[in-house]
């Protein structure tokens, strides 16, 4: 009796396994679909220094700085980078490694593996085709977040459109961006995805060179949970120039960025970019 137990309970794991697996290759298949709907074929237009001549003399530096003359303007850049990160401000900071595909117009998918052993957590964040979604598993087989909703999606927009500093020739004016300076170092980027309004801030040095960024960003990063707007933003410590673009290569970032509540919970460096 003991051993139809037994073999009865290892049959009902193998199933449980089997479907898991299933599942998983199922969900691979979904992002790398959307991965590659994101390559982008080159325009073949390069920059030049008019395509910004009208804009601010602090929005003109930061443009020079990132954008060498005659680069070839990327709708998409792939990017691989490692770090850290953490659940809470409380929990500890454990490694991460990570791709990412960002589309000028389409969206982005980052693919991390965070922790490692027992505690590996693989799965996806993604916005495209007008949706966002979080999906996270254990060892990438035991789900531990499905999240998909229009909150789920409006927070994605926030950081499709709060990360374009590592794709610059996306907040070009011609890629109906509006800009204005603040101060001689500060100036922001007025933009619409899918409807929604982003303002992102940045702050440069004098020479153009991205110091920090910050906008507000839908999340439930509140006291009782709720969703609202919430000032998110990241600084960077370190830069690199790929393909004729400057981005930043380091970078720690979290909600409630310059309030005496941030959170910082990520922290990055840019191993490899490629601009398409």
């Amino acid at each position: 009796m003991f051993t139809k137990i037994f073999f009865g309970i290892g049959a009902m794991l193998a199933i449980a396994f089997i479907t898991l697996v299933i599942i998983q290759v199922r969900n691979e298949k979904e992002v790398d679909r959307i991965w590659r709907s994101l390559k982008e074929v080159p325009t073949g237009d390069r920059f030049t220094k008019d395509m910004v001549a009208e804009l601010p003399l602090p929005v003109q530096r930061y443009f020079f700085h990132a954008i060498a003359p005659g680069t070839p303007l990327a709708s998409s850049v792939s990017l691989e980078m490692s770090g850290s990160f953490r659940m809470a401000q409380d929990k500890p900071w454990i490694p991460m490694r990570a791709k990412q595909i960002t589309s000028a117009l389409k969206g982005f998918v980052w693919k991390p593996v965070i922790g490692s052993g027992l505690f590996k957590f693989m799965g996806v964040d993604y916005y495209a085709n007008n949706s966002g979604r979080m999906r996270f598993a254990l060892w990438g087989l035991i789900p531990l977040v499905n999240a998909h909703s229009p909150d789920i999606t409006r927070s994605a927009i926030g950081r499709f459109a709060g990360e374009f500093f590592w794709l610059p020739s996306a907040l070009l004016p011609q890629r109906n961006v509006t800009w204005k300076a603040i101060d001689e170092k500060t100036i922001q980027a007025s933009l619409k995805v899918n409807a929604e309004p982003i303002t992102l801030t940045l702050v440069t040095d004098l020479d153009g060179k991205l110091l920090k960024v910050f906008f507000p960003r839908w999340g439930e990063h509140t006291e009782n949970g709720s969703y609202t707007y919430i000032p998110f933003g990241g600084e960077f410590q370190k830069e690199q120039t790929f393909g004729g673009f400057t981005i930043p290569s380091q970078i720690s970032a979290g909600w409630w960025f310059g309030t005496e509540s941030y959170s910082e919970f990520f922290r990055a460096k840019i191993k490899r970019a490629e601009f398409r």
